[in-house]
């Protein structure tokens, strides 16, 4: 998984190999799962010595940790960076971060997979930094609604966590069934669909 912008001066090497094991723990671990996963299987993987895993993290909990930290991190870059831009150009923001998050789990359909399972397992070591990156996102969509209302662009009855909430569990979700079992459909037209319910038009709204 790549980083959503170059760093200054360019990648370093060890967060090149840091790259490389996010790649091959989301690959392996969507194939066959957590715990049957080794970090034999990791490091041969991603094309460097077991060694290298571990100097590089503690241990498997601690990579795949560090992973959906970076994954999610993404993730809500992609959000921020959409309602900003659309702030500037016009647009509705809600509609730009839908299509962001689509465009995010379209690049990277693994991790979103593992993602969305993780959030229903509560024994996991990593659970408390999974509910602070996971609330990290929605927060982002939680400014625009809290703007979008100040504005009066929403309605004052909106909750605003449980919209966001919902908002970002949507995208997630939809996206999820779209690559599982309805590849043949563009992203566009999913973007569309999305669209359409939100602007109430699924009801014959106008």
């Amino acid at each position: 998984m790549e980083r959503s912008s170059a760093t200054p001066g360019g990648r370093t090497r060890r967060e090149a190999t840091r790259q490389k094991l996010y790649e091959a723990a989301v690959t392996l671990i969507a194939e066959q799962g957590f715990s049957a996963t080794t970090v034999d299987e990791i490091a041969e993987r991603a094309g460097v010595a077991k060694g290298t895993v571990y100097y590089n993290f503690a241990s498997k909990s601690v990579l795949f940790e560090e992973l959906l930290r970076h994954g999610v991190g993404l993730l809500t870059a992609s959000l921020r960076e959409a309602a900003e831009r659309t702030a500037r150009e016009g647009g509705s923001r809600v509609d730009a971060m839908v299509r962001a998050g689509l465009v995010f789990i379209d690049r990277y359909p693994a991790f979103t997979q593992l993602y969305v399972a993780e959030l229903w397992r509560t024994n996991r070591s990593w659970q408390s930094t999974l509910l602070v990156v996971r609330q990290e996102a929605v927060a982002v969509v939680e400014g625009v609604l809290r703007e979008g209302m100040a504005h009066g662009e929403f309605s004052e009855d909106v909750d605003v966590p449980l919209t966001a909430a919902a908002l970002v569990g949507m995208v997630l979700v939809a996206a999820l069934d779209w690559k599982s079992f309805q590849p043949q459909r563009s992203l566009d037209d999913v973007h569309a669909a999305l669209s359409r319910l939100l602007q109430g038009r699924v009801s014959g709204r106008s």
